[in-house]
């Protein structure tokens, strides 16, 4: 199965460099600008986040495509980070825990690394189930989302933060039921 993993356009958190969540903002002119300059490869089916920035990134990308939304695939919860950026957490010391453990602390009064990843993969595993007819499919998610199931399925096996992906971006991907083997970036 051919499945593409692209990340949601910008936000205006994303423009700010802001933890961006579960707050769930819309696109950015500028983020709406950058998807319509972009080629996508064409899919079956399109699966999406419930998250505002989610579904209009898929509305603009495969304006003919019915989008489907998975409960699941939502971005991690930052807790106490949420909104803020780098800058605003400087000094904060919780921050400075966090970013000394190379991002695996949980977040405080947010989720915690490992049950996002858990949740953000059997969502993925959930949808590629039950979407399993359709030759190709895309997820238009969060770059958590799609580091959280890389990590897990692709080959070679690399580090959760390795899979990072710029908004409008991600991978073109095929999937055999145990492993994904990323063919090219988006």
């Amino acid at each position: 199965m051919i499945i593409s993993f692209i990340r949601h356009g910008k936000t205006k958190g994303n423009l700010e460099k802001r933890y961006i969540g579960r707050t769930d903002e819309p696109l950015s002119q500028i983020g709406r600008k950058e998807l319509m300059k972009m080629q996508y490869p064409e899919c079956d089916i399109v699966i999406s986040s419930k998250m505002k920035r989610c579904i209009e990134t898929a509305e603009i990308i495969y304006p003919k495509s019915k989008v489907v939304i998975v409960n699941g695939l939502e971005e991690c919860d930052f807790g106490d980070f949420e909104g803020m950026n780098y800058l605003e957490l400087s000094g904060n010391s919780d921050y400075q825990k966090w970013i000394d453990s190379g991002g695996i602390l949980p977040f405080p009064n947010g989720e915690n690394i490992d049950d996002f990843k858990k949740r953000c993969i059997e969502s993925f595993e959930k949808a590629v189930t039950e979407y399993c007819d359709y030759k190709s499919i895309t997820f238009v998610v969060h770059g958590g989302t799609i580091m959280s199931v890389l990590e897990k399925y692709a080959v070679p096996k690399r580090n959760y933060y390795n899979f990072q992906v710029k908004n409008g971006h991600g991978f073109l991907t095929v999937f055999d039921g145990e492993k994904i083997e990323i063919l090219e970036n988006i």
